[in-house]
């Protein structure tokens, strides 16, 4: 089945964004050296927290740094509507982060792999910067 992401549902988009993250989240830990499972799970919750995601995603949106066709997407996931909002999260963020997911989704459906990895590598530096 060929999908086209530029039609799917912005939270179908966020489902396969998530978990792309999280791998790539998860691969970067690893990378580092860390290996132990609570010590990696600590770390990656900093990155892939609904508060974290949804930081990240206000920073592309304030500093310009996402083009009209991202832009369009984080609109897009940011205003799917859930029906499960976690309790230790804002629903504000949670829509955010919600919609920084949905953003991951779409490039790697799009198999726009260069900008999918300048997004997550941006993405790992400023939660980086946000936590030092």
């Amino acid at each position: 089945m060929n999908v086209d992401p530029r039609q799917l549902n912005s939270l179908a988009l966020a489902y396969i964004g998530d978990a792309v993250y999280e791998l790539f989240v998860r691969n970067h830990l690893i990378q580092l050296g860390q290996v132990k499972p609570q010590q990696l799970h600590n770390e990656a919750v900093k990155y892939v927290s609904g508060t974290s995601q949804s930081t990240i995603i206000h920073e592309w949106i304030d500093q310009k740094r996402l083009t009209a066709e991202e832009e369009a997407v984080v609109r897009r996931g940011r205003n799917a509507k859930s029906h499960s909002i976690p309790k230790n999260v804002s629903i504000s963020a949670y829509r955010y982060a919600t919609a920084f997911e949905a953003l991951m989704g779409y490039h790697y459906l799009m198999d726009n792999k260069e900008r999918l990895h300048e997004l997550m590598n941006e993405a790992i530096n400023d939660t980086n910067e946000l936590n030092n």
